[in-house]
């Protein structure tokens, strides 16, 4: 493994690399819509598409040139008549209709794609003068260029020698990101991590994110491509893609020290997040078993039990926002150990976790003052007592979603009205029990709230809401849907609450 990673992340050059394409004949999810894939490097923190099109890699390759020389993924039409000739220092990576072909170039002349000069661009000499842009200092060109898709990005690279260099610049290719069913994403992420590891052979120090949501071709050879040639790597995203296992996401938490973000959301056949056997040895004892990691999404990884939390609290102590929304396996005993390992965290979702009841909320009132944001959406078991429990003991908390836990009454309202003074969001929709008094006492305490939906709230009537609107002055959401509230009384909130944005379902009123 690791002598066939060394050779895939080997360097044969300088200089970094891109995928575009133009090609948009890829078929969508529906039978009826095209699909665009995505690939991206950020510069300037944005997501930028790009042609849908499979990574062609096998047997290329690369010339060693004495400038950076950029790995181009086009569609063969798109190829210049130069290289499709034979003319050119370019290598076709295949020939198969509807593969793409990856480009080897060297960099062009400065006069290249240069409109020629005219009378009117001559300047006092008789000398044609540069156009506007070409004016503009490099660290200027550099920050428009951080604004460009990753395709454009690539075309300026072939306009001259100046661009070329400038569209390389490593503060241009700190993110990578890939989308769609149809691109090859282990192939990609090669050929990306071979071209951004030529200064540094065998490692990419430059690389620190790479977002592959919903790329189901990924698997775990990608992943393991990522972990052995990108020790920087800070965040990963892989949500959605279904093919990846404990195994690859084990190597890479291990592999990359600096692993701050990770998200594996809809990855159901991850159960856990551990350090391999092999890093945990080398570790000293001073370490322990401890990950980096601080952000995790395991969003609808149905697999996962309460002994899979178990392992990740025990390793990723240093956790601070956790979402583990829709894992029906889990129970109140997981929330315990994340009560005992996790004290830092901040952001908590068990949404939809069915089994998770009162006695779950009450180990996580252990938290105390650091928990912010919570949500026990859907959380059918939790009632007025373990609400208490969390008004009681976390005093700081800014964010409540409690939608459709149907245990909940006036006074649990009550108890988190007044112990959690603070509260800017609470989400207290599909809670039948909650009537116009729960609401009352919320707004004579919670001044600082901005956004409450009580959508399904059949209790909520127009009385409520009125006194809300008269002390919430800051109110910028508030959700009315199939509530029985008149239009008067939401005219009434949108005279006090001039910001709000009203979600309704009355017709009379707009």
């Amino acid at each position: 493994m690791g002598a066939n990673n060394g050779k895939q992340c080997g360097s044969e050059g300088k200089g970094s690399s891109s995928i575009s394409s133009d090609v948009s004949s890829s078929t969508d999810h529906t039978p009826t819509q095209a699909q665009k894939n995505v690939a991206t490097s950020e510069g300037g923190g944005e997501g930028l598409n790009l042609g849908p099109c499979a990574l062609s890699y096998s047997d290329l390759s690369m010339r060693t040139l004495s400038t950076p020389s950029p790995a181009l993924i086009c569609p063969p039409s798109l190829i210049p008549t130069a290289f499709q000739n034979g003319r050119g220092s370019s290598t076709s990576s295949s020939s198969i209709t509807g593969e793409t072909v990856a480009l080897v170039h060297s960099p062009p002349p400065s006069a290249r794609l240069l409109p020629p000069p005219t009378l009117s661009g001559l300047g006092p000499r008789g000398c044609p003068e540069p156009p506007g842009i070409e004016r503009l200092p490099d660290p200027c060109l550099v920050r428009i260029f951080s604004f460009l898709p990753t395709n454009q990005l690539c075309r300026c690279a072939r306009v001259g020698r100046r661009w070329y260099h400038l569209a390389w610049d490593p503060r241009l290719w700190r993110t990578i990101r890939l989308a769609g069913d149809t691109v090859h994403v282990d192939r990609a992420l090669r050929v990306l991590t071979r071209r951004l590891c030529q200064d540094t052979p065998n490692v990419c120090l430059l690389l620190e994110a790479v977002v592959l949501s919903g790329c189901r071709r990924l698997t775990d050879r990608g992943l393991y491509t990522i972990a052995q040639c990108c020790p920087e790597l800070r965040r990963l995203e892989v949500a959605g893609c279904y093919n990846v296992s404990n195994e690859a996401i084990f190597d890479v938490v291990s592999l990359c020290p600096n692993l701050e973000h990770l998200d594996v959301s809809g990855c159901s056949k991850v159960t856990c997040i551990s350090l391999t056997r092999e890093a945990s040895i080398k570790l000293s004892p001073l370490h322990g078993k401890q990950i980096s990691i601080r952000y995790l999404d395991m969003t609808d990884c149905f697999v996962l039990e309460d002994e899979g939390l178990h392992t990740i609290a025990a390793h990723c102590t240093q956790l601070t926002h956790l979402y583990l929304r829709r894992c029906v396996r889990l129970t109140d005993e997981g929330l315990r150990y994340l009560v005992i390992y996790c004290g830092a965290l901040r952001e908590l979702s068990v949404s939809d976790c069915r089994c998770v009841s009162d006695f779950g909320l009450r180990e996580i009132a252990k938290l105390e003052g650091r928990l912010r944001y919570l949500s026990i959406a859907h959380c059918g078991r939790v009632t007025d007592v373990g609400l208490r429990y969390v008004a009681k003991y976390c005093a700081k908390l800014r964010y409540l979603n409690a939608r459709g836990c149907e245990g909940i009454t006036d006074h649990g309202l009550e108890y988190l009205a007044k112990s959690c003074a603070k509260l800017k969001s609470l989400d207290i929709g599909k809670c039948p029990l909650v009537s116009d008094a729960g609401l009352e006492c919320l707004a004579l305490n919670c001044f600082n709230l901005k956004r409450l939906s009580l959508k399904s709230c059949e209790s909520i009537s127009g009385q409520g809401l009125q006194v809300v609107a008269a002390n919430c002055f800051d109110l910028q959401m508030l959700n009315v849907q199939d509530c029985d509230v008149s239009v008067e009384a939401l005219r009434f909130v949108k005279r006090h609450c001039r910001r709000c944005v009203i979600e309704h379902t009355n017709p009379a009123f707009c």
